[in-house]
């Protein structure tokens, strides 16, 4: 009986040692951590300020595969006109990170369930204006935007493979496209590079009827025989 005591005791002074309440601070902290990275809604929409117009109309899309799609639409200037754009984002506790194809970033940061944007170095913005994009169930943004990849055609189907965000996509059915891959190929199969205006889509796949993101083609493509993401 003794000696189980001093077992006790002496398990009980380790556990008060400097070390071990370290340990038990950092995974205090990791639990923390892990807490803030809460999963994120998928889309988000609300009105920019805009110095030349009344608002920037902005709709933000996040895919689970690390990509993004944004709309903007700018109201009240000389003429209504959308831009679309997209890239790959990155989050960290307090800040999410939008790149863009043209390796420009684009800074926000959790705000409950919503977002604010940041200004061009990640810092919030000091302002009596309103910076906030609310969560909302809202679908990918149609307006076309120039893409860049790789386009192959086999077996009844087409996949395009982006140059920025290295993501592969099917492609919906577009016989024109099909025929220019013909000519531009060099061997049956082969990859094509692609410049083209489209925009993303979710449409049920074919054969299990499950929800996919698809590229339409907006506008004819270019292709370049014999050139990689590279050139």
């Amino acid at each position: 009986m003794k000696k189980r005591f001093i077992l006790i005791a002496a398990l009980c002074a380790v556990a008060a040692l400097p070390g071990c309440n370290n340990r038990n601070d950092v995974r205090s902290v990791a639990q923390e951590q892990a807490g803030e990275l809460k999963a994120m809604q998928q889309s988000y929409r609300g009105v920019l300020p805009c110095a030349d117009c009344s608002g920037i109309e902005t709709t933000l899309f996040l895919e689970k595969d690390g990509t993004w799609v944004m709309n903007e639409r700018y109201q009240g200037g000389k003429a209504d006109s959308a831009f679309a754009s997209y890239g790959r984002w990155a989050r960290t506790a307090d800040r999410l990170v939008l790149t863009g194809v043209d390796g420009e970033k684009r800074y926000f940061r959790p705000k409950g369930d919503d977002l604010e944007m940041l200004d061009r170095e990640g810092h919030p913005i000091e302002s009596t204006f309103d910076y906030t994009l609310k969560a909302v169930d809202a679908g990918l943004p149609a307006t076309p935007m120039v893409m860049k990849g790789m386009y192959r055609y086999m077996a009844d189907a087409a996949v395009f493979t982006d140059c920025v965000t290295g993501k592969r996509t099917g492609v919906t059915n577009n016989a024109q496209l099909e025929r220019g891959y013909a000519q531009a190929r060099g061997e049956a199969g082969a990859p094509v590079l692609l410049i083209v205006k489209a925009h993303f889509a979710i449409d049920a796949n074919e054969d299990t009827g499950a929800p996919e993101k698809t590229l339409v083609v907006d506008e004819h493509g270019t292709f370049a025989a014999g050139k990689g993401c590279d050139d």
